[in-house]
C-alpha cells in the first residue's frame, strides 16, 4: 500500500481503505493547535491585502528582528524559513557528503534532506519497552563517528522530551569532538511550562542549531513559517544558500499579531494537559498502550496485538477516525499508530470508538 508520507491527508487515506469519500470524519493525523486559529489572526489577514502588490524584504529585516526580541536574542541569530521544512533542508545542504545520526523514530524529512544532500546515515532506536527514552550513553559514544545529530524535542512521533541534561551532555561532547547537534523544537510551545526550551544555550554552544515552527501552534500549516536560531556566524552560511524570499510578505506581515499571544499559548497549555489527563486515564482502564507524551499527539497499540496494528486502524477509519499510520518512521514500522489531541468532543468520539473495539475484541 503506498501510505502517505505525513499527516493530515485524509482523503487519501479513505481512499487508500476502500472508503467512499465521507463529508463528516475526525482527522487525528495532524498535529495542530485544536483551539484553531487565534480570531485576531483572521481579522489580521484581511488587512494584509495591501501586502499582496509588495515585495518582501529579501533580508526580512522587520520579522528577524521582531522574531529576535521576542526570543530575546540577536537579530544575527535568527534566520526566517518558509516553515520547518526549508530549514531542514538548509542545515542538511550545509553538511554535504558529511556524516549524520538519526535518532528514530523521529520526523521522516531528516533523513530525507540528508539523502537529497548524499550525507552518510547512522541511526539510533528509542526503544518502546523502555516507553522511548532517550539513550544517551548510546548517543555519546557515537558521537565521535558524525559530524550532526538530529533530535526533535518534543519528538514527533512519541511525544517525548530529552532530559535538559543530556542536551548539554551531548553538546558538552559535540564541542570536544567538533560535532554539531541539531534540535528541532516545532512543537515547544505546546510544552508544560516547566519545561525550559533550548535558546538560552545558545550563546554558551557554537555547536547547537534550534528549528522553530509557529504554524503548529497557531493552526496555519498552511502559509509555512519557521526560523533557526543558531550563532551568527552559522547563520550566515545557512543564509547564503536560501533561495532569495522563501518567506512571502502575507506571513511575515501576521508576526506582530502572532508574537504577541501568550495568552492563547498558556490558554492552550492549560486546555491540553486537562484533555491527556482524561484520555491517559482512559487509555489505562482500557489496557491500550500509549507513549508517555507532554504534547498534543501520542503513539497508541493496542497491548493484545502487539506485531500490527493494522485491524485497529481499519476500525478507526471504518468509524470516520483518520489516524497516522507509522509505517514510514523507522522502528516502528506500523506497529503503533499516531494520534492527535483534538477537540474535547472529538477526544470523547475517539475514546468511545477504542472502548467499542475493546468490546469487540473481547
Amino acid at each position: 500500500m503506498k501510505w502517505p508520507n505525513h499527516g493530515g491527508q485524509p482523503k487519501r487515506i479513505l481512499e487508500l481503505n476502500g472508503i467512499k469519500q465521507e463529508d463528516r470524519y475526525f482527522d487525528f493525523s495532524a498535529n495542530i493547535n485544536p483551539l484553531g486559529t487565534p480570531l485576531v489572526l483572521k481579522e489580521q489577514l484581511i488587512k494584509t491585502f495591501t501586502e499582496f502588490e509588495k515585495y518582501p524584504d529579501p533580508d526580512y529585516q522587520e520579522a528577524t528582528k521582531l522574531i529576535a526580541l521576542h526570543e530575546g536574542l540577536q537579530q544575527e541569530q535568527v534566520l526566517l524559513t518558509n516553515g520547518g521544512a526549508e530549514a531542514i533542508f538548509l542545515i542538511a545542504q550545509m553538511f554535504t557528503g558529511k556524516k549524520a545520526l538519526i535518532i528514530q523514530p523521529t520526523f521522516s524529512e531528516y533523513e530525507r534532506a540528508c539523502k537529497v544532500y548524499h550525507l552518510e546515515l547512522s541511526y539510533l532506536t528509542l526503544q518502546p519497552e523502555k516507553d522511548f527514552s532517550f539513550p544517551l550513553e548510546k548517543v555519546l559514544n557515537k558521537m565521535e563517528e558524525v559530524d550532526v545529530v538530529f533530535l526533535c524535542r518534543p519528538n514527533n512521533p512519541t511525544g517525548t522530551v530529552v532530559d535538559l541534561h543530556d542536551i548539554k551532555a551531548l553538546l558538552e561532547k559535540g564541542t570536544k569532538c567538533n560535532t554539531m547537534i541539531v534540535v528541532d523544537e516545532a512543537f515547544i510551545h505546546f510544552l508544560p511550562s516547566h519545561i525550559e526550551d533550548l535558546s538560552f544555550l545558545i550563546e554558551q554552544y557554537s555547536n547547537l542549531i534550534l528549528l522553530r515552527s509557529l504554524t503548529k501552534i497557531y493552526a496555519i500549516p498552511s502559509l509555512r513559517l519557521g526560523y533557526i536560531i543558531a550563532k551568527p556566524a552559522m547563520i550566515d552560511l545557512l543564509k547564503r544558500n536560501q533561495i532569495p524570499w522563501s518567506v512571502n510578505g502575507v506571513v511575515t506581515s501576521l508576526l506582530p499579531s502572532l508574537l504577541t499571544q501568550d495568552s492563547f499559548i498558556n490558554e492552550t497549555k492549560t486546555w491540553l494537559n486537562r484533555q491527556l489527563n482524561d484520555i491517559k486515564s482512559e487509555l489505562t482502564k482500557l489496557d491500550f498502550y500509549y507513549s508517555p507524551t507532554q504534547v498534543n499527539f501520542y503513539l497508541l497499540k493496542d497491548q493484545n496485538q502487539q506485531d500490527t496494528s493494522e485491524q485497529l486502524f481499519t476500525f478507526l477509519v471504518e468509524n470516520n477516525i483518520i489516524p497516522r499510520h507509522t509505517h514510514n518512521f523507522r522502528g516502528l514500522d506500523g506497529k503503533f499508530i499516531r494520534l492527535a489531541v483534538r477537540s474535547e468532543k472529538e477526544n470523547t468520539y475517539l475514546l468511545q470508538t477504542l472502548r467499542l473495539w475493546r468490546e469487540k475484541k473481547c
